[in-house]
Parts: structure tokens; sequence; C-alpha cells
């Protein structure tokens, strides 16, 4: 029988939701500030996945300008009902503070692969909402409650209102149905019905160290509901040197012959360390019922492992992603996102250059708005990138190249640009994190002179905290350049700290233009090779 190693999906892939479709079981995952929205993959043995799509791609759907960093998409809900796929999401517009602007949307496909509804817009009173189709066909929508006033606690409870799809919009009394356990910190409500019973999973303890996956059930749908006999189905808190931290967040699905699993967001963290450039990832757990009608770990205890017993299904591999992208077609390798806006063709293009993707100079690396960075997850603790950028700055206020980017706050750049005569320079510039506001540092004494023009090759090693820069004029020829730098910034705990970040670690590509005349920067190509094996 095939085994799931844990995580199945690596990298920055948060909040799974999980939706069987006869044969076909789909995860989708949270974005946050990363366009397009929402990624969904595809499986058919629980063991091997595929990103499929991302359905929010387009303005009506989602814009995200002016979104701070680690808002955005939140938490989706996918689920299949009356031949139709119903995608549940969250746009937070704020995240600090008192107060949270969290709007809730719904969209709809009769495929995975679309084409997506324009959203209905659903409510704003918090976030991580999903829906539940009971057997009758009536809709239940459920969300956790943000109590601004912090009297208790912000994390207020789940509410409970019923859908109207004639009407398209919640309607009827709305109840809060469930507080949680003294974990506290409830959310990433989930709701399914067996053997007269309404199921309720939610995350709770946060989304750091002590994060877990509570379980309650009732006989009513609107409560009240009674918490498992361990209180928490799955968590890592009382197991600080488990493999799989911050675990929690997740769905339960049955598979068609019966078998049921559980998905989980988790961490890795670096070894010796509480920082984890891979984000949260995503992975699964076979469960079992037992005879009290209560779902538990197979494996026993409440510890997510990391290799998993499969589902009886017959295995159903992908090809691999290739490793080098040399941007011959005109659409954007699926491994790459950019940030926050719909309007793409401000930001590159793929045919303004055969061969090439050119990005546009747009915005500062700190702006929530507009900035030309296309980029990649890093799904592995070590790895190595490489590209080739033709670009021709006039003035110090331009530069394009390689980055290894967390947020606005914590990234590498290794960046072509022009000194104070205009001249080509190569420079390594780097912001530490230690606060949202955090000044960049130039890492070397003096920049390093380029030739006047010619495509420049540039490079990054990654092991494990260890982040080196490289450059070549030819792409055979390297050497190295500025300091080791430390790769552990480009994670959800450093800066604020794991409740107050919620991606992971990206390299790719960007330009920036702070004049505003949009020079243009061309990238060839673009490799991406993980240098761990699994483990």
């Amino acid at each position: 029988m095939a085994v799931i190693r844990n995580p199945i999906l690596r990298g920055f892939n948060p909040d799974p939701a999980f939706c069987r479709v006869g044969d076909d079981y789909y995860i989708a995952t949270s974005t946050f500030e990363w366009y397009p929205g929402v990624q969904i993959h595809h499986s058919r043995d629980l063991v091997n996945w595929r990103m499929i799509c991302r359905p929010l791609d387009r303005a009506s759907q989602l814009d995200m300008r002016g979104n701070p960093d680690s808002c955005g998409v939140w938490a989706p809900a996918l689920t299949y009902a009356d031949g139709l796929f119903w995608l549940i999401y969250t746009d937070v517009k704020r995240r600090l503070g008192n107060f949270k602007d969290t709007h809730n949307y719904l969209v709809t496909a009769p495929s995975i692969e679309g084409p997506w509804s324009d959203p209905v817009y659903m409510n704003s009173s918090g976030f991580d909402p999903s829906l539940f189709h009971d057997d009758d066909g009536r809709k239940w929508f459920v969300n956790m409650v943000w109590d601004h006033r912090r009297r208790r606690s912000s994390f207020d409870g789940i509410l409970l209102q019923e859908y109207s799809p004639q009407e398209k919009c919640l309607v009827g009394p709305i109840k809060n149905i469930f507080k949680g356990s003294p974990l506290g910190l409830v959310e990433g409500p989930h709701l399914w019905r067996r053997n007269g019973w309404y199921y309720l999973t939610v995350a709770e303890g946060g989304t750091s160290y002590n994060h877990a996956v509570t379980m309650a059930r009732s006989k009513s749908l609107d409560g009240p509901y009674e918490l498992h006999p361990d209180v928490h189905l799955l968590t890592s808190k009382d197991a600080p040197d488990a493999p799989l931290q911050r675990a929690g967040h997740g769905v339960y699905v049955e598979t068609s012959a019966g078998e049921v699993f559980h998905t989980h967001l988790c961490s890795r963290p670096l070894p010796g360390s509480r920082r984890s450039p891979l984000g949260r990832e995503t992975a699964i757990q076979r469960v079992i019922w037992g005879d009290d009608d209560w779902l538990y770990l197979a494996h026993g205890g409440q510890v997510p492992a990391v290799e998993v017993q499969g589902p009886e299904l017959p295995p159903y591999p992908f090809p691999p992603e290739p490793e080098r992208h040399d941007f011959d077609d005109e659409k954007l390798p699926s491994e790459f996102q950019w940030l926050r806006t719909p309007d793409w063709g401000r930001l590159f293009s793929l045919s303004a250059r055969t061969g090439h993707l050119r990005l546009y100079g747009r915005e500062s690396i700190g702006s929530w708005f507009e900035q030309a960075l296309v980029a990649r997850r890093q799904t592995e603790w070590s790895y190595t990138a490489e590209t080739s950028v033709d670009f021709n700055p006039e003035t110090y206020q331009q530069l394009a190249g390689l980055i290894c980017y967390y947020d606005r706050a914590r990234f590498h750049y290794l960046a072509v640009s022009a000194d104070d005569e205009g001249r080509r320079v190569l420079q390594v510039i780097s912001c530490l994190g230690d606060t949202q506001d955090s000044l960049m540092t130039y890492m070397l004494d003096n920049d390093l002179p380029l030739p006047v023009d010619g495509p420049i090759h540039l490079g990054v090693d990654v092991h494990l905290a260890d982040l080196q820069f490289r450059w070549s004029m030819d792409g055979v020829n390297w050497k190295p350049i500025g300091p080791s730098l430390d790769a552990s910034i480009l994670s959800d705990e450093a800066g604020p700290g794991a409740h107050g970040s919620f991606t992971g670690a990206f390299v790719g590509m960007a330009a920036h233009d702070l004049t505003g005349r949009a020079l243009p920067a061309d990238f060839d190509f673009f490799v991406y090779r993980n240098a761990d094996d699994r483990d």
C-alpha cells in the first residue's frame, strides 16, 4: 500500500480545505497577497498532488492593491454540491490593531478549471468562512467573529447563518454556535454530518506553535456543541521535537471506500531553530472513527505523523515540474505568482521580447499597490536558483535582478542598478525584518562595476539558514558576491512573529523604477532546483 509522505504540499500552502468529487480529490490553500488568488491542487491517490488552477484571476473577483503584507486571501473553503464547486474566501484589507476588515465572498463553477463566477458578497464579521450543505438541501455559512473590543478575546466564537442560493445572500438569524475550548483563538470552522451528529472542526491556539485542530459535535446544527474527549484531534503543541510543528486548521474527507483522512497545516522549522522559511505547508493524516463516534488519529495520540498509510487507491503520479523555464510561451509558468494587482499587463509581458519575461519597473519594493515582482515558492530547506537579466539602468533609482522575498521588510536582493554617474553596478540589498519599517542595508562595501551592456547572470544558493548570492557574465564561470546572508529571516517567525506573518519564502525576479518611467528588464530564463532529499 502506498505511503503518504508529509507535507504533501511543500512550501507556503496553508489552511487546506479538502474536497472529494467522485474519484478526484482537491485541496484549496490560502495565497494571501499573492495573485491570482487561491491555489487548488488535484490528486486521485492522496499521495501525488498537482496544482491545477488559481480561480481568483480577475479584478471583479479579487483586487488586493493596498492590502498590507499577509492580508488578502485567507482560508478558502472548497465544497461540491448541486453540480457546482463552491469556493468561499476572505479578502482581508486590514489585520493590525483592534480592527480587522475581512470581506467574505462566494464564487462557483461547473468544473474545477472554471469558468468561475463573479463573487457574491456574504459578510464582513470575521474571517475563515466555510459553507455547509446539509442533507435537506439547505446551505449554512459559518465564520469566526472578530471582537474589536478585546474584552475577553478578539476570537469570539463561530457564527452560523443560512445562505439562500436563490436570493444570493445570507438570510435569517445569526447565532454564535461555538465559543471554542479553553485553548482559545477559535477560527477555521468546518461542518459535516454523520450518523445523526453535526460535527465541527476548528483551528485553535493561534497559527504558531500552540496550533491545534479542535473537534466538537451536536445533535442540533445550532448547538450546543460538546468537545471531543481529548479536545484536540491533532496538535504538536506538546511535542516540541516533532518534525511537523504548528499543526492545525484542516478538513475531514471520506474516500469512496470509506477510508477517512484529515488535512491540516504544519511547518518544518529549520533544524535547531523556531523559524520556518517554507511557511505553513499542507499535510494529511489517516483518521479512524472510534466506537464513541469520535475521530482519532489512526496511529494514536495527537501528534501528526510524517509517514501515513495511504488509501487503497491505484497510484496516480504526475510528471515532475520542470526545473528550467525559458519563457517561450505567452503564459506565465504555473509555479509563478505576483503581488496584489489584477492588472498584470502593467507588470510583465511574455510577448514584448520573444523568449523573455519582461518586467516593467514599477513602484518600490515596499509598495502595497503595484510592484513588478514575479516569484515562486521555496519548497525545501535548500535550493539553488539562477536567472539572466538584460537591463540598462540610467539612474540609481532603477534596479532589477534576483530576489529572495518574504515581504516588504524581509528580503535579500541581488540587483543590477546604476551609480551616481549612471554606470551599471551590481548591488546586494537586504532588509532584515526587525520591524515592519526596517531600513534596507547595502551589504557590499562598494557596488561591483559591470560592463556597459549585455545580460548578467545571477544566482543564489540556499542551504538551511545560509544564503549566498553569485554572479556571472556567461552563466558558466560564477563568482560569489557579498557575505553569507541569513535565510531564516524569510519566515513567519522572524520580524513581528508567527502571529503577525502568514506566508513563506519566495525566490524570483524583480524590477523597480522609482522615476516612474517603467524601464523594462528582460529575463531570459529562470532555474529552480531543490538541493534536499525529501526528508
